[in-house]
């Protein structure tokens, strides 16, 4: 199976008075990184959420955002009557030591850490929703990452069939190159009517073809596109090895080029760069 590392997944849930919304965005990235924004009170599920993506993620910059706000229904206030009794008794003690000190404002009460109930239980149950709603999110991003690897999937492989067809038209075009070596050469030098020795002309015909031997390069070429199906089809991550192959397709299509002495086999290895830059560019989001 094929994934790409480019998808986007959101869940939303209302539950515990609280709207949750998590939001999971990957892009291509050489390793896994990910990064998270929770809001303040469930801080403490980040460490948890951040080992189960890479249970399932081995690539990709991976970018989580949990938002949370309170449902419309659900705008009262609970204060902690046990702590909010407590930072009274301490008030009145403080007032019969010191009674010039004047009375305290109820906002400032309030503002007493464990004042405004948020009890330790309702936090944990948040955490969980959360956390459950963390993993729809996750399933979905993978979803749409396996979706999209398959459309990927078949654009390579669209790509490896026209280098396939570039190749077929390139070996009948560079078989008889020594051949017509020899006829250019023969006719230069009719041309300006001088007279070389057979055996000389025979090196030198050998020589530039050599030069302009293309056969291991179309080879190789072929080889490595047999190579990229075959690592389409095996079992993944698939992004590194396709990222190098591509490298080596690419090596030979520059040496191609560089051999190539007849404009029929120039322009088919100029179109053989764009065909490999394609794909290159896609391999870049292949998991």
């Amino acid at each position: 199976m094929i994934y790409s590392m480019t998808a986007f997944a959101r869940a939303a849930l209302d539950a515990h008075g609280r709207h949750l919304v998590w939001e999971v965005k990957s892009v291509n990235h050489r390793f896994l990184e990910t990064h998270f924004r929770l809001p303040e009170p469930l801080r403490a599920i980040e460490h948890p959420l951040r080992e189960l993506t890479r249970k399932h993620l081995k690539r990709g910059k991976v970018d989580c955002t949990l938002r949370l706000e309170r449902l419309a229904e659900d705008t009262g206030i609970t204060l902690n009557r046990g702590v909010l009794l407590q930072v009274l008794a301490a008030v009145e003690q403080v007032r019969r030591d010191a009674p010039e000190i004047g009375s305290v404002s109820p906002m400032e009460l309030m503002r007493w850490p464990g004042v405004l109930d948020d009890t330790p239980s309702e936090d944990d149950a948040l955490a969980d929703t959360a956390t459950e709603l963390f993993e729809q999110a996750l399933t979905d991003l993978i979803q749409a990452r396996q979706s999209e690897g398959e459309h990927l999937k078949n654009t390579l492989t669209d790509r490896f069939d026209q280098i396939d067809g570039l190749l077929k038209e390139l070996k009948p075009l560079t078989s008889h190159l020594a051949n017509q070596q020899k006829a250019k050469l023969q006719q230069r030098l009719k041309d300006l009517q001088a007279n070389v020795d057979p055996g000389r002309l025979e090196q030198e015909v050998a020589l530039l073809a050599q030069k302009a031997d293309v056969a291991e390069e179309l080879d190789r070429l072929a080889i490595h596109v047999e190579e990229a199906r075959s690592h389409l089809s095996a079992a993944g991550p698939h992004g590194r090895r396709l990222d190098f192959l591509t490298q080596e397709l690419n090596r030979e299509a520059n040496t191609l080029g560089a051999k190539s002495i007849i404009p029929e086999t120039s322009q088919r290895a100029v179109d053989l760069k764009v065909i490999i830059e394609q794909i290159r560019e896609q391999v870049q989001n292949i998991e």
